[in-house]
């Protein structure tokens, strides 16, 4: 998650603490925060929609994202992976003309090609079992945004393992922000009420990362 913040935590007006780019500035980014983001995602279609909506935010504000999702999910049937792999040509040149998306040619047929590997993929265990099998071990809560990872060896690992099955547009660092978003790590700061979200409260309250 980029840092879009005035500072690590804020306490907002309702007096509670959080990862300070969860909405200083806008709500969206507050809710996302408070219902969704570290919280652990399971299934084929959460998790396939999670990593192309990162892939779509490359370059962009996650808030436009955010905004779009709506349309995302319209636009890509839910993100099924059935549904969306069975795309062709006519299909890409509709979604270009969708104002409810982002209208770039190169991430939509990504977003098709990584629906296709995603079917593949059952063959091999499914995304669910790919991506959770990559999930670390705790690592000390981070104190600060200095304290949190672009990318991790897990994240290498994981964009490696994706790209080997068919996935495009998929390096260690979108990699690494779904996830954070589906909550294979806890980087939720010390001090933020949503710490410990992950699935296992991953990170360890109050120690310094190094520590």
């Amino acid at each position: 998650m980029t840092n879009e913040a005035d500072s690590d935590l804020h306490v907002g007006p309702d007096g509670v603490a959080r990862c300070g780019w969860s909405g200083i500035h806008h709500a969206d980014y507050r809710d996302y925060h408070d219902r969704e983001w570290g919280k652990p995602v399971h299934g084929e279609a959460p998790l396939l929609e999670r990593l192309c909506l990162e892939g779509f935010q490359s370059g962009l504000s996650w808030l436009v994202i955010l905004r779009k999702r709506p349309g995302f999910r319209r636009a890509f049937a839910d993100f099924d992976p059935d549904v969306v792999a069975g795309f062709g040509p006519a299909d890409v040149e509709r979604l270009l003309r969708d104002e409810g998306i982002v209208r770039n040619r190169r991430k939509i047929e990504a977003t098709i090609e990584n629906a296709r590997a995603t079917v593949a993929l059952r063959e091999h265990g499914g995304l669910e079992e790919v991506l959770w099998t990559h999930a670390p071990e705790p690592t000390p809560r981070p104190q600060g945004f200095a304290d949190v990872p672009a990318q991790t060896p897990e994240s290498e690992q994981l964009a490696k393992r994706l790209r080997k099955v068919g996935f495009v547009q998929i390096g260690p660092t979108t990699v690494y922000a779904a996830m954070q978003a589906c909550g294979l790590v806890d980087d939720h700061l010390a001090g933020c009420f949503r710490a410990g979200a992950s699935r296992s409260g991953s990170r360890l309250t109050g120690m310094r990362a190094g520590s």
